[in-house]
């Protein structure tokens, strides 16, 4: 920001630029009252304020110049500054007095006028370029000789007066470039403004004294005429130095746009015409001198005109290079352009319509805009346009309609236009629509749509996909349907095996078996990984029955090019009346999903809140079984094997018990499949093992020939090691391998027979004996008894219990006897367990079974009484 001089500065400073004015006007005052002769006075004051003015807008030019760098900026102030010299000059004409006087002070005059109207074109904010200054100066020069004509013939001018003719001319002509570019300027400096004014008040005193002079009149007026001047040169002087001049507009307009502000050409013209007609009225003829002013003022005038036409020819160069651009833009556009009158009729569209729509001229203007849009998407379109017609879209973005529009071919196109209302500016008139196609956008759209919605491998719904239509069903069905969630068992095998192209084959293989079982209005959907859904509207009866038939399809074998492969299902299913909202019925399947899959495979499981407890419970103590071991909450406790005949205890089973501080005593039928679930059954098994050969160790009342049992699975039995730690616990307690007896569940005997049975002929190796459990509940083979390298038959208590059946009369051989019989010729020891009657017991010795297990014998006790027992019975 530029620093203010101080207050006393600045009045210092104006009292210092008023000293030679206020002189000058005091010597005119003094010739005026007769101090000084008034030619001599004029000569003085007039002389010196010109000089002075001059002088000093010399000097504002040189600075100017020498600060800006540039010649344009200071010749205003040049020219002016010797107008002012020239003006001081003429003044001193009259105190000269030269021969023929008056052609001396026309002609100083011409170069004052021709100084001063230069230099008034040159000021700042007038005029931008020579184009614009030309014009302006025949526009002057037009509207001065147009008056000098108009006041010749009225007439203002009499014949004896022609010779001031040239002077009055000169002056009305410079006087009118004055007043011209002053109207014309923009912005409205006021310093240039003041040396405007300045210079039309110098010029009309000025031109007094010079038709003074000529005439040889008026001396004594000289002194009043020099105050003017004066006052002219002095605001000549403060404007044309650029004092106080205002900071330009940030977006000056073209002066060339203010043609049609003034009517300059018509002025003249309307002049010359009226005043030419009433000296034809009055007079009826035109003298030589009337002629030569008005073939002048017409030459002029056509000049102009020929400056307007090169002008006109410019700027339709102009507006012919800009439509060309208009038109490769909007033809190169991708949008389509419209006109809309405000009935909505086509005016005009922009030639890309034929290319985006194939839609040509006459097809298209003339009509409605409505009559292209599809009648389903015309009455939406139409509350739009009714809108913007309203004015509701004045201020903001354009409106938007999304409508499908038809195109050259007949065919529905989707568009989204864009309409702006240009009905307020002149030059349109109208709305203005621009349509883009948007076809590729919305079938990108729906394409993202389904594919967010669906799966990518099988074409099922998805997981979200799902949801929604649960929440829709739920809606416009109510509470009745049921949802299945089909967990499959067995692909990660497949992946590992065969890898996971053939994994996806099965599983689109799987989707499309799914699909063919349902209805049209059910939904399939994959959750993920291997895991389906069904969403239905059946009830409880037929949606399980849609859910067996769905297990029995999809266990079939898949025939693959090169394998076939077998999957196996858990199916939960829930009704949608069961929960709360969608998530809680996909919930509740996915917890009877969970319940199937405990129970084996290929089943089906309804949920029921039972199930959710039995789940909860079966997850914490999924988690709490982790580290029971080493926090002491595993127990043993021990069952006596009885000898029948003789009715001594022989031998006793280990039976594990988790003794759980919160829920009690876990027995193993719940406690060994979690175990195995979280992969510590080998753990659990040498855990077993280990302690109840430490227990055997510690009792003496048993004597060498009482036995132990422990169960093992078949995971720990399988594994290479596990002979290698029975001798190495058998070692470490110093019991010998006979008293040993490892337990196979008969069910578990199938899942690898040519691997249980290398086991257990390591087991024999080391002299441990085995026995088969459970015998008669699963379906072992009579090949894989005589395989098996096993000691001892465990019968199960089914075979005891159905035995009584068989001893009605007439009926024919028990199943127990055969069972015994075949025992002792294969060379086993039979065991009958779950003896819980008198009636059992009996009927087990009379099959021939020597050794018997239940509770009616003993029940299962922990390590301090079953050492008590067999003190007892050995006493």
């Amino acid at each position: 920001m530029a620093v203010q001089p101080p207050m006393h500065a600045r009045h210092t400073d104006r009292a210092t630029f008023l000293g030679v004015p206020v002189v000058a006007v005091i010597v005119l005052l003094a010739g005026l009252f007769g101090g000084t002769p008034p030619a001599v006075a004029l000569a003085i004051a007039v002389g010196g304020t010109g000089l002075w003015a001059g002088i000093h807008l010399i000097r504002t030019a040189y600075e100017t110049h020498h600060r800006d760098g540039t010649v344009v900026a200071c010749r205003g102030a040049g020219f002016i500054g010797l107008g002012s010299l020239a003006t001081a000059l003429t003044a001193m004409i009259p105190l000269w007095g030269p021969p023929s006087p008056g052609v001396w002070a026309t002609s100083a005059f011409a170069v004052v006028v021709a100084l001063f109207s230069t230099g008034v074109l040159f000021l700042p904010g007038w005029a931008d370029n020579w184009q614009v200054r030309t014009r302006r100066a025949f526009d002057g020069a037009g509207l001065g000789v147009s008056l000098t004509f108009a006041g010749y013939l009225i007439p203002v001018v009499r014949s004896p007066h022609l010779i001031i003719l040239p002077a009055i001319m000169l002056s009305a002509i410079g006087i009118s470039i004055t007043v011209v570019a002053v109207l014309r300027g923009r912005p409205h400096r006021l310093p240039s403004v003041r040396c405007g004014i300045g210079v039309v008040v110098a010029l009309l005193a000025l031109v007094v004294i010079v038709a003074l002079a000529t005439l040889g009149r008026g001396e004594l007026a000289l002194p009043v005429l020099g105050l003017p001047i004066v006052a002219g040169l002095t605001a000549v002087a403060d404007g044309g130095s650029r004092r106080g001049l205002a900071p330009s507009p940030l977006e000056p307009r073209h002066p060339d746009q203010y043609l049609a502000s003034y009517p300059l050409l018509a002025v003249p013209a309307a002049v010359g015409v009226v005043a030419a007609l009433w000296h034809l009225i009055t007079v009826r003829a035109f003298d030589t001198t009337g002629v030569i002013l008005g073939i002048s003022m017409v030459a002029v005038l056509v000049m102009r005109e020929l400056l307007v036409v090169r002008d006109i020819r410019r700027y339709a160069g102009q507006l012919q290079t800009a439509e060309a651009h208009f038109r490769s833009l909007v033809a190169g556009a991708t949008d389509l352009t419209l006109v809309l009158d405000e009935r909505l009729r086509i005016r005009w569209q922009s030639p890309a319509a034929s290319r985006l729509f194939g839609l040509a001229d006459d097809e298209v203007v003339g009509r409605t805009f409505t009559d292209l849009i599809h009648p389903d998407d015309a009455a939406d379109a139409q509350a739009v346009i009714d809108a913007v017609l309203a004015g509701e879209h004045a201020e903001g973005p354009p409106a938007l309609v999304s409508a499908r529009l038809r195109d050259g071919a007949e065919l529905w196109r989707d568009t989204e236009s864009s309409i702006a209302d240009q009905r307020a500016v002149p030059e349109v008139a109208a709305l203005v629509v621009h349509v883009r196609d948007v076809g590729e956008r919305r079938h990108l759209e729906r394409t993202l749509h389904k594919m967010s919605y669906s799966d990518q491998l099988t074409g099922l719904a998805n997981r979200r996909a799902l949801m929604r239509d649960l929440l829709a069903h739920r809606r416009r069905a109510g509470q009745q349907g049921t949802l299945l969630v089909i967990d499959l068992h067995g692909l990660a095998e497949i992946n590992d095996s065969r890898g996971r192209e053939v994994g996806d084959v099965v599983l689109i293989e799987v989707g499309r078996r799914i699909r063919t079982l349902l209805r049209a209005e059910d939904v399939p959907a994959r959750l993920g990984g291997d895991e389906f859904a069904v969403l239905t509207s059946d009830g409880a009866v037929l949606a399980y029955a849609l859910a067996s038939r769905i297990a029995t399809v999809l266990a079939e074998p898949h025939q693959l090019p090169g394998a076939t492969v077998e999957v196996h299902t858990s199916i939960g299913l829930a009704e949608l009346a069961g929960g709360g909202d969608s998530d809680e019925v996909l919930r509740h399947a996915d917890l009877a999903r969970k319940r199937a899959r405990q129970l084996g495979l290929d089943r089906v499981e309804w949920y029921d809140p039972d199930v959710e407890m039995k789940l909860n419970r079966r997850m914490e103590l999924e988690q709490q079984l982790l580290g029971a071991a080493e926090r002491g909450e595993l127990d043993m406790v021990f069952q006596p094997v009885i000898d029948l005949r003789e009715g001594q205890p022989v031998g006793v089973e280990a039976l594990l018990r988790w003794r759980h501080p919160g829920l009690g005593t876990i027995l193993p039928a719940e406690l060994l499949p979690i175990a195995r679930a979280v992969g510590i059954s080998a753990e659990i098994d040498e855990w077993v093992l280990d302690a109840a050969c430490k227990h055997l160790t510690a009792w003496s009342a048993g004597g060498d020939g009482f036995w132990l049992s422990v169960n093992v699975s078949p995971r720990e039995l399988l594994t290479a090691r596990f002979p290698d730690r029975v001798a190495s616990t058998l070692r470490r307690y110093g019991l010998a391998p006979e008293r040993l007896v490892v337990e196979v569940a008969e069910d578990w005997v199938a899942e690898d027979v040519p691997a249980i049975v290398a086991s257990l002929a390591g087991l024999r190796k080391l002299g441990v004996r085995a026995a088969l459990d459970d015998f008669g509940a699963g379906q072992a083979s009579l090949s894989h008894l005589r395989r098996l390298p096993v000691d001892m038959l465990k019968l199960d208590a089914s075979l005891v219990n159905s035995s009584s059946e068989a001893t009605a009369p007439g009926a024919g051989p028990a199943v127990i006897d055969v069972v015994v019989s075949l025992g002792r010729l294969l060379g086993l020891e039979i065991v009958a367990k779950g003896l819980e009657t008198r009636e059992q017991i009996d009927r087990a010795a009379k099959a021939g079974c020597v050794f018997g297990q239940g509770f009616e014998l003993g029940r299962p006790a922990p390590a301090e009484r079953m050492e008590a027992y067999l003190d007892s019975h050995r006493a």
